[in-house]
């Protein structure tokens, strides 16, 4: 059961891994040039910081899953279960797990939100739709915010896989009967 679940593990992480990955780069080396009223003018994942914020935690997010994944493949080679005993190892995994799950999310939706603007406009800011001039920088860019969002899905099973090695370090509690109980004067 354990060796099942620690190479689950591992082929989640290298989902994560490949995700992410594919996300940062579509996103952050997306250019496109076009000459707009005589003028010669580029788009890239720079120009809106959404989209650049999101590059640059995806890239990290890629490198923490490649560390992880390390450590995963060491210990499937060695044998061994990655938290037995080590409740601080397992917390520190749990909590690392679902941080770098919240940020990747996080900055996917802000990607996203520059990128609707980008799509959409304000007409009360006079900000112009951008994707009809720049059509394969914008498709593009969607494709890097599905492998984004795919990503957070991924890890956010990462997380609970985390989550199981953290609580089975735990004892289970068995609840005592109803009499025992000091609720016993509610009604219910």
């Amino acid at each position: 059961m354990e060796n099942r679940l620690l190479k689950a593990e591992c082929v989640l992480r290298m989902l994560s891994l490949a995700l992410a990955a594919a996300a940062a780069l579509l996103v952050g080396l997306d250019t496109q040039t076009k000459t707009v009223l005589l003028v010669r003018r580029k788009a890239t994942a720079k120009d809106l910081d959404g989209l650049w914020t999101m590059t640059l935690v995806t890239s990290a997010t890629a490198a923490y899953h490649l560390l992880q994944l390390f450590r995963c493949m060491a210990l499937a080679l060695l044998g061994r279960n990655p938290c037995r005993g080590s409740k601080s190892m397992a917390w520190f995994l749990f909590l690392s797990d679902q941080g770098v799950t919240y940020a990747t999310f996080g900055a996917t939706m802000a990607g996203l939100q520059a990128a609707l603007v980008a799509v959409f406009g304000v007409d009360d800011l006079q900000w112009s739709k951008l994707c009809n001039i720049y059509t394969r920088f914008c498709e593009q860019v969607a494709g890097g915010m599905l492998c984004g969002l795919t990503a957070s899905l991924a890890m956010a099973v990462v997380s609970a896989v985390s989550a199981y090695h953290l609580f089975r370090l735990y004892p289970r509690c068995r609840r005592s009967s109803v009499k025992a109980a000091p609720w016993r004067w509610l009604p219910f």
